[in-house]
C-alpha cells in the first residue's frame, strides 16, 4: 500500500527557513531519519521509503504554493494511490505557533495552497496535517508574514512541533486519520 505525503512549500534559496515552507521542513526531516534524499521528479522532487509494510512517497512541488495542485493530482495519478492515502503537510497562520492539527478533510480557508488541491482534485476529502505559524503581523502584512523567516527562537520551539509531525505521519499512514486525530489533536507543543 502506498501513501503520498505532500510537504507544502515554495522552491528557491530565498524562501528556505521561511513560515510558508514548514510542509518542506517536516518531509526533509522525515528523508532525513530515513536516510535518503529527494531527488528531481514531475512538478516536484521525491523520495520514497518502506515503513511497516507501507509505501510512503515524500514529495515537495517545485510548482510553488499557489499552485500545489497540479503536483499533487500527478503523484496520485503516477503512483496509484487513492485521495485517502494522502497527506498534505502545511503551515497555518491561523493556528498559534508550535500547534498541531491533523484533520480529515475541509476548506483551505485562506491558504491559497490547500485552495488550489482542492480546486485541482475537485474535492475537499484529504487530509492535512497544519502546523500552527501563528499570526504576529501587522494587518495588510500577511505576505512578509508567511514568507518571513523564523527567529532563532521559533526555530527552537519549531523543533519538537517538527519531530512531532513525523510521528503524526506515520500514525496516520499505519492507524488511520481518525485514531491520529484522537491520539495527536491536542494544544500547543510543550
Amino acid at each position: 500500500m502506498k501513501y503520498l505525503i505532500i510537504g507544502l512549500g515554495n522552491v528557491g534559496r530565498e524562501y528556505e527557513g521561511t513560515r510558508h515552507n514548514i510542509g518542506f521542513e517536516v518531509v526533509d526531516y522525515m528523508a532525513y531519519l530515513n536516510n535518503i534524499t529527494f531527488a528531481p521528479d514531475r512538478y516536484a522532487h521525491t523520495c520514497e521509503f518502506k515503513y511497516k509494510g507501507k509505501t510512503l512517497v515524500l514529495a515537495k512541488p517545485t510548482t510553488y504554493m499557489n499552485l500545489s495542485g497540479k503536483a499533487v493530482r500527478y503523484h496520485l495519478n503516477k503512483h496509484n494511490i487513492p485521495i485517502e492515502n494522502l497527506l498534505v503537510v502545511v503551515d497555518d497562520k491561523d493556528l498559534p505557533l508550535g500547534t498541531l492539527r491533523l484533520k480529515p478533510k475541509g476548506t483551505g480557508g485562506t491558504h491559497n495552497g490547500i485552495n488550489d488541491i482542492v480546486t485541482v482534485l475537485n474535492t475537499l476529502d484529504f487530509a492535512r496535517l497544519r502546523l500552527g505559524i501563528g499570526n504576529d503581523f501587522a494587518k495588510g502584512f500577511q505576505v512578509n508574514y508567511v514568507l518571513g523567516k523564523f527567529t532563532e527562537e521559533e526555530k527552537q520551539q519549531l523543533r519538537p512541533c517538527i519531530e512531532q509531525s513525523v510521528e503524526i505521519v506515520k500514525n496516520f499512514v499505519t492507524q488511520g486519520v481518525d485514531r491520529t486525530m484522537n491520539l495527536y489533536n491536542k494544544t500547543k507543543m510543550e
